[in-house]
C-alpha cells in the first residue's frame, strides 16, 4: 500500500515536470511552470523519504538539516544574483548537480571495491557511466563559471593544440574505465580513485579551449550531462522519479544545444573545438580605419518621437545596465505618441536563449511586442528607426558579406535594412567574437555613446519636452 502511494505521488510530481516545463515556454506563464516544477520537485522528495529500507539508519536529522542549509543558499543566490549573472549561477548549480551524481556512484564503487556489495555488470556499467559524466559536468561547470564571471582567462588554462591533450586524456579515461569493468571480478579501489581523478581532469580541460561566446552553448550541453548522470542514478537506485526527472533535465539541455548551435548556424563539434569567441580578428576587421557617425540625443529623440515604426534591439548591454525598465518608459513615451514600438529579439542575445525575454518581462513589457529573428526582418524595410541598445554580434552585416569572419552565415538581426538605425554603445569594443561590426560604419548607422541606462534616462527627458 504504502509502495502504491509513493509511486502514485511520484507520477503526481513527474506531472509536475512536465506541465512546469511547457508552461515555462511562454513569459506570460513561466512564473507558475517554475511553482508548479518545485512543487513537484519537493512532494517527490517527501514521497522517496518515506521509501521502506530494511535495516536503514535513522538519519532524518541529517536529511532535513542539509535541505535546509542547502534551501537556504539557493534562495539567499536567486534573491540576489544579477541577471546578467544568471548564466554563471546555472553553471554552479548544474555542477553541484552533476558532483551529486559522482559522490553517489563513487560511495556505490568505493563499497564494492571494499567488497561490502555485490554488483552485476550491468549495475557496474551503470555506476562508472554516471561517475565520468557527473565529474566531467562538475568540474566543466565550475570552469565555465570561472571563465563567464572574468575569474579565468582562456590563455591561463589551455595549451598549444590542446585539443589533441583532450583525445589524450579522453582515451585514458575510457580505457581505465574499460579496465574496471573488465576487471570487475578483482575491483581495486585504487582505479576507481584514477577513473574519478581523470574524469574530473577531463571535465575541466574539456572547457578550457571553448571561448568566451560559446560558453552558453556549453553550460547547455553540460547541463545534459548531469541530467543523464542524474538519471543513471535513477537506475542505480531503480528510483523513478530520478530516472524521468534526469531524462526530462537531459533531453532539455541537448534541445537547447541543439538550438543554440542553429541560431549560431554551426555545429556542436564546431563549438567545442572552433574556438569562436577568442578574440581573432578577421582581414576585414579594418574599424579603425574608418569614421563612425556619432547622433546627438536630441536629434535622437526628434526622429524617434516623430517616427511612425521603431524597433528596439536589446543585448546584453542592456541587461548589464539594467536598463530594460528605462526603455520601456521609453516605450511608454512613443507609444503615447502614436508611435509603433516593438522589440527584436534574437535567440542568442544576451548570455543564453529567452535573456532578452525574461529581461523585458520584468519590466513589464507585453509579450506580443516582442518579435523573434524572422518576424522583425520581415518588418525591417518598413520601419523608420531601429534602436540597437548594447547588442554588438547578432546585428552584425559580416554574417552575409565577409567569409572570413567568424560570425558568417550567422543568422542575424537585418537592422541595417531599416531606413535609420542608431546604436547605443560604450564603446567602439568588439563582441563576443572579438571583431569589429561593420554596421558601425554604415551609411545608414549613427552612434550614441554611453551607459545604457544613464543614456536611455537623457534620452527620455528629451522626449518629455517635445511631449510638452
Amino acid at each position: 500500500m504504502l509502495i502504491t502511494a509513493i509511486n502514485l505521488i511520484y507520477l503526481l510530481g513527474a506531472t509536475s515536470f512536465v506541465i512546469g516545463l511547457k508552461q515555462m515556454s511562454s513569459p506570460d506563464t513561466a512564473r507558475k511552470g517554475n511553482a508548479l516544477a518545485t512543487f513537484g520537485m519537493v512532494v517527490a522528495i517527501l514521497a522517496t523519504l518515506f521509501i521502506p529500507i530494511t535495516d536503514a539508519p535513522n538519519n532524518y536529522l541529517w536529511i532535513f538539516g542539509a535541505m535546509m542549509v542547502g534551501g537556504i543558499i539557493g534562495y539567499i543566490s536567486a534573491i540576489k544574483i544579477e541577471m546578467t549573472a544568471m548564466p554563471q549561477m546555472v553553471s554552479v548549480f548544474n555542477g553541484l548537480g552533476g558532483a551529486c551524481a559522482a559522490v553517489l556512484a563513487s560511495t556505490e564503487l568505493t563499497q564494492y571495491a571494499n567488497g561490502a556489495t555485490i554488483l552485476s555488470k550491468g549495475q557496474l556499467l551503470i555506476l562508472l557511466i554516471t561517475l565520468l559524466i557527473g565529474a566531467i559536468a562538475f568540474t566543466g561547470s565550475m570552469l565555465a563559471y570561472a571563465k563567464l564571471q572574468g575569474l579565468v582567462k582562456d590563455s591561463q588554462v589551455t595549451f598549444p593544440k590542446h585539443n589533441i591533450v583532450n583525445l589524450i586524456l579522453l582515451g585514458a579515461l575510457l580505457a581505465m574505465s574499460a579496465y574496471v569493468y573488465l576487471n570487475m571480478a578483482d575491483p581495486t579501489l585504487w582505479y576507481i580513485v584514477l577513473v574519478m581523478v581523470l574524469a574530473l581532469l577531463y571535465g575541466f580541460s574539456f572547457v578550457a579551449p571553448i571561448g568566451g561566446a560559446d560558453m552558453p552553448v556549453v553550460i547547455s550541453l553540460l547541463n545534459a550531462f548531469t541530467g543523464l548522470s542524474a538519471a543513471a542514478a535513477g537506475l542505480i537506485y531503480e528510483n523513478k522519479i530520478m530516472l524521468v526527472g534526469g531524462i526530462l533535465v537531459g533531453s532539455a539541455g541537448i534541445i537547447l544545444t541543439v538550438l543554440m548551435c542553429k541560431a549560431m548556424n554551426r555545429s556542436l563539434l564546431n563549438v567545442l573545438i572552433g574556438g569562436f569567441g577568442e578574440n581573432n580578428q578577421t582581414a576585414t576587421d579594418n574599424g579603425d580605419k574608418q569614421l563612425a557617425k556619432e547622433i546627438t540625443y536630441t536629434d535622437l529623440a526628434i526622429q524617434l518621437y516623430y517616427s511612425k515604426s521603431v524597433i528596439i534591439v536589446p543585448g546584453y548591454g542592456l541587461a548589464v545596465a539594467q536598463a530594460q525598465k528605462v526603455v520601456k518608459r521609453l516605450d511608454n513615451l512613443l507609444s503615447a505618441n502614436g508611435v509603433d514600438v516593438k522589440y527584436a529579439i534574437h535567440p542568442v542575445a544576451g548570455r543564453m536563449p529567452g535573456h532578452m525575454n525574461v529581461l523585458l518581462a520584468e519590466a513589464d513589457v507585453p509579450y506580443p511586442k516582442l518579435l523573434d529573428m524572422e518576424d522583425a526582418n520581415e518588418e525591417m524595410p518598413n520601419t523608420d528607426m531601429v534602436l540597437v541598445i548594447g547588442a554588438n554580434d547578432v546585428v552584425n552585416p559580416a554574417a552575409y558579406d565577409d567569409p572570413a569572419s567568424p560570425v558568417y552565415g550567422m543568422p542575424v538581426i537585418n537592422v541595417w535594412e531599416a531606413k535609420n538605425v542608431v546604436v547605443m554603445k560604450r564603446s567602439m569594443s568588439p563582441g563576443y567574437a572579438g571583431i569589429q561590426n561593420q554596421l558601425f560604419f554604415h551609411h545608414k548607422t549613427k552612434m550614441l555613446f554611453g551607459d545604457a541606462k544613464s543614456t536611455l534616462e537623457q534620452l527620455n527627458d528629451e522626449v518629455k519636452i517635445l511631449d510638452t
